[in-house]
């Protein structure tokens, strides 16, 4: 009866006609931290990564629409903006009524299974809807010893998080899973890894201490790399998640600097995350689920390692917003696709959904993404591909450093309006400034470009209900309150 409302459409190339989904999330990693990238570090090992590309396609456009952790998750699972699933911060648990991808797989007849890291609901790691079997833990979790909820049950686990997660992963997919092994499956594997701070498994801990540091242009505290910027981003600099205000301890080790420290710590628990998606792809291969599964691999934001004095992410700038992501799927994935087109986390439900032929119903909450279906088999989109992307962020109290922003991207120029009262938003040239030194803001000769970018940004920010700024409430009335002004 399901099947008049969710259509089952060929997927050419899988054996079958619905295909296995695998999605493989990552926490933190960085767009350009893999092997085979250009300007990655020459020392980083990330082979299982590598493969992926070389096999299958290599998303070289990715973004988040917001990069943090809860928001960017809720959106891969939902389809929509930060505005629309309305988790806007790593506290907010999710609203009533929202549906997830996973949950129209279930009802068209796939088994489902959650595993790893959750955190919509900071202090809940109990199961939720849209899933068949559930492994996760509450919050941030930890990268060693992490106790895990399995299907309601708290559960010991010892050793690095990481290793559990893939171990907990192979055990599902060897398993009946539920007495339905013959039933398309779709599992969401999150890693905690690579979230700040970052701790490698002990047999990875100073792999790659020492080695040599290619030093982002914009992190010297120069006059040339701030005069024309925001002042909240040379504030910044010595405030939270700044280079000069760095915690200290977990990554000093006299006499090496902390930042080094960290950066060859992120280098490292990147080379633990890649074995165990190495795992996850040997087993595929070797027991023939590869031919009809479509493995996503992709981060949930993005991190800043230096660029600008900072680190960590929420602000505009690239190494925030972009994030890695390939696609997996031999036979049906031409090796070594390189795709072009910019896309976003909320593209992620509606493409698996296509691949799966699976129809929401009409009453389902609408989805802000597309399908990049037809650019993975190398076929032209039945309409024009986006030629931008819109990016979001709200003001967290606990992390001040960063204001309330709104973000327009093309393939050439970015424009960001900075909330509150702030000297200055930001217009760049990404095509002769890629690291986005310059601010042209203020110069003449891009006004009329800056104006027009900023009446589409606001127009589709209006026109999808974004322009209001959400407020925690009492119990019963409305989350948003505030109207952002233009």
């Amino acid at each position: 009866m399901f099947r008049s409302l969710f259509p089952i459409l060929l997927c050419a190339g899988f054996a079958s006609a619905r295909p296995n989904i695998i999605v493989i999330l990552s926490d933190d990693h960085r767009y350009d931290f893999m092997g085979f990238m250009e300007g990655a570090p020459e020392f980083l090992e990330t082979p299982n990564l590598d493969r992926m590309a070389a096999s299958g396609a290599h998303l070289k456009n990715a973004f988040v629409s917001t990069s943090l952790c809860s928001p960017s998750r809720a959106s891969i699972l939902t389809g929509q903006y930060m505005h629309r699933h309305k988790v806007v911060d790593n506290q907010r648990a999710v609203s009533e009524g929202t549906r997830f991808f996973p949950e129209y797989l279930q009802e068209a007849g796939y088994r489902t299974a959650m595993i790893g890291k959750w955190h919509m609901g900071h202090d809940n790691d109990e199961p939720r809807k849209g899933f068949h079997h559930w492994v996760s833990f509450q919050g941030q979790g930890s990268y060693f010893d992490q106790n895990l909820n399995i299907n309601g049950k708290q559960v010991e686990q010892k050793g690095y998080t990481a290793d559990r997660l893939a171990d907990q992963a192979l055990a599902w997919l060897k398993s009946d899973r539920g007495g339905e092994k013959e039933k398309p499956f779709m599992m969401h594997l999150a890693f905690k890894s690579v979230h700040y701070p970052f701790l490698p498994a002990k047999r990875h801990h100073g792999r790659y201490q020492g080695k040599k540091i290619n030093y982002p242009e914009t992190m010297a505290n120069s006059e040339e790399n701030y005069a024309s910027q925001s002042r909240w981003i040379r504030e910044r600099r010595y405030g939270i998640h700044g280079i000069d205000h760095m915690e200290t301890g977990a990554f000093d080790k006299d006499p090496v600097p902390s930042f080094d420290n960290l950066y060859w710590r992120f280098c490292e628990t990147i080379h633990g995350l890649d074995e165990n998606i190495g795992r996850i792809l040997d087993y595929l291969d070797e027991s023939g689920l590869a031919k009809n599964t479509i493995v996503l691999y992709l981060g949930d934001n993005g991190f800043a390692l230096g660029e600008h004095g900072f680190y960590d992410k929420r602000d505009a700038f690239e190494e925030s917003i972009r994030i890695p992501m390939l696609a997996y799927a031999p036979g049906t994935i031409k090796a070594g696709t390189k795709i072009p087109q910019m896309i976003q986390n909320i593209d992620i439900a509606p493409t698996l959904l296509d691949f799966a032929g699976v129809k929401p119903p009409a009453n389902a909450p609408a989805m802000d993404g597309q399908s990049f279906r037809p650019l993975l088999e190398g076929k032209k989109p039945a309409t024009p591909w986006r030629d931008h992307v819109l990016y979001e962020y709200h003001w967290e109290w606990n992390f001040p450093a960063t204001p309330t922003l709104f973000s327009i991207r093309t393939d050439r120029y970015k424009y960001i309006y900075y909330y509150g009262l702030w000297d200055k938003n930001g217009f760049y040239d990404l095509e002769t400034d890629p690291h986005e030194r310059h601010n042209l803001i203020e110069v003449p000769a891009f006004a009329g470009k800056v104006a027009g970018l900023k009446k589409q940004l606001f127009d589709e920010l209006e026109a999808s209900g974004a322009l209001e700024i959400p407020v925690r409430r009492p119990k019963g009335e409305p989350l948003h309150d505030r109207k952002l002004r233009r």
